[in-house]
């Protein structure tokens, strides 16, 4: 079984030496093609940053073992460190919040900032743990029964909220999506001008709508 199920570039056509590239990361369900039918390709290069995308759909496993990162690093991103690029930037859609989560917990290092669209933190009694901590501050990894990826992406998160140097985050959601109550933790722990919480479940229309939403922001700037 191939880690890596797709991988397509889309080159932002301007010229210029400061250039940003965003990594996009499907969920469940989604192909890599989808990033530009639907219209976030187009969007993330519509601003005054040149963006470079690339839309890369790993197996699924990978989110869930916790183990995409090396896969990432590996087929996309060091490739372009090798190439000098400073700002490399991960968007993730549902799983694939899980898979840039997972990668910046690894080697935050080399990444910019995370794009999140209704980011899945982890399963329903995970989130219920965080809600009845107190959210991300009170939660303790050593009496969580979370999995192992979902206790590292937590950590990580943990520290970075508690002010810990690392990538900048941004978080789009919706009011009726299916894993709501992490996303509204998640967003209680951010400022307010890098979360956008728009009407709608989980779906193209509501992820399309928060990403426009947080483009206007210029999160590359």
């Amino acid at each position: 079984m191939s880690k890596l199920e797709g991988l397509l570039r889309y080159p932002d056509l301007r010229q210029g030496q400061d250039r940003n590239l965003l990594v996009m990361l499907p969920g469940v369900g989604i192909e890599a093609e989808e990033f530009a039918a639907q219209g976030l390709v187009a969007a993330a290069q519509a601003g005054q940053q040149i963006v470079d995308v690339i839309a890369a759909k790993p197996n699924q496993a990978l989110y869930l073992d916790g183990a995409v990162a090396p896969v990432l690093e590996d087929a996309v991103l060091a490739l372009c460190r090798a190439n000098g690029r400073a700002r490399i930037w991960l968007l993730g859609i549902s799983l694939g919040g899980m898979g840039a989560l997972s990668c910046a917990a690894e080697s935050p290092e080399g990444i910019e900032g995370l794009i999140l669209l209704a980011p899945f933190i982890g399963t329903h009694g995970t989130v219920a743990e965080l809600k009845q901590a107190g959210g991300f501050k009170g939660w303790q990894a050593e009496t969580s029964a979370a999995t192992m990826p979902e206790r590292r992406i937590l950590c990580w998160l943990q520290n970075r909220l508690g002010g810990a140097p690392g990538p900048q985050l941004w978080l789009g959601h919706a009011t009726k999506d299916r894993f709501a109550a992490g996303h509204v933790l998640l967003a209680d722990a951010l400022a307010p001008d890098q979360v956008v919480e728009v009407e709608g479940g989980h779906d193209w229309t509501a992820w399309r709508t928060a990403f426009l939403a947080l483009m206007a922001r210029n999160p590359f700037g």
